[in-house]
């Protein structure tokens, strides 16, 4: 069996190319040393010196993933009169799409890598969010992009999670008389600060109906108008204190609430994270 040499030229990190490669090689009983690598070939310039480099002796071939089809045709150009064996990963794809539909690739190196790269940062808001919820754990406060206080019911968590698909962490605390809020709270901008409230009546409907569901007495204190209203106006207290934009919910469905927040983080910190 001849010996083979494995080659990647990709105008981005060449995770997507390398992926595919190994994918291949595993349908074979072949052993091979490496996948020797060129990445971010993004110029004619940089792609000669990636060539050059590859020994036109050799038994090679070479897989790519080069949206810039002034690039592809250079390099298929290139290994002309060569022993060396193209695999264009992206170009049959770009091409049938292209065929399929009359449109045009927008030729973005990299693309991929950064639809993941978002993907990821989204999945990390989302665990951010579900570790710091209902202030679990207060050291969250000083980390989160953004800090969520409410009395109970006001919809705190479903806002958080709304919030994290758009890749913004968030931590939520709960506010109640009997517990001072945790420290934190005082220690980072009121910008990254939100409170919630909600009407007293809607409170005590909801509440009533939680109790229902948990099979508890509809007579208890947490459903009680009283109580209700001694939480509101301690939470107030705390937000006024802390100087925090406050978001009367009880009109609101959660995405109304959110495109809120997003609305005015972008007004107070445009460049404290990408808002989606």
């Amino acid at each position: 069996m001849k010996p083979v040499a494995i080659y990647l030229i990709s105008d981005s990190i060449g995770e997507t190319g390398e992926q595919v490669i190994h994918s291949i090689l595993s349908q074979y009983s072949l052993e091979v040393e490496e996948v020797k690598k060129f990445t971010h070939i993004v110029t004619k310039q940089a792609l000669e010196e990636s060539l050059n480099t590859i020994n036109k002796e050799e038994n090679a071939v070479v897989f790519y993933t080069l949206v810039q089809e002034e690039l592809r045709r250079y390099l298929k150009g290139f290994s002309d009169g060569k022993s060396i064996y193209l695999v264009d990963i992206l170009g049959s794809g770009l091409t049938a799409i292209e065929k399929a539909t009359s449109l045009k690739s927008i030729g973005e190196p990299g693309i991929i890598r950064k639809m993941d790269k978002e993907y990821f940062n989204r999945i990390e808001a989302i665990e951010f969010s579900v570790r710091y919820d209902d202030g679990k754990d207060p050291r969250g406060i000083v980390k989160a992009d953004l800090v969520i206080l409410g009395i109970s019911r006001t919809s705190k968590t479903p806002l958080s999670m709304y919030l994290a698909n758009k890749n913004i962490r968030v931590a939520n605390v709960p506010l109640f008389p009997e517990s001072e809020p945790p420290k934190e709270i005082y220690q980072i901008s009121p910008t990254k600060v939100i409170g919630l409230t909600n009407t007293p009546e809607k409170l005590n409907s909801i509440r009533k109906e939680r109790l229902k569901n948990l099979g508890l007495p509809q007579n208890s204190s947490y459903a009680e108008m009283n109580r209700i209203l001694e939480e509101l106006d301690y939470a107030e207290k705390i937000m006024k204190k802390i100087g925090c934009l406050i978001i009367d919910v009880s009109d609101n469905a959660i995405e109304e609430t959110a495109n809120l927040i997003t609305e005015y983080i972008k007004k107070t910190d445009s460049q404290l994270f990408n808002v989606n």
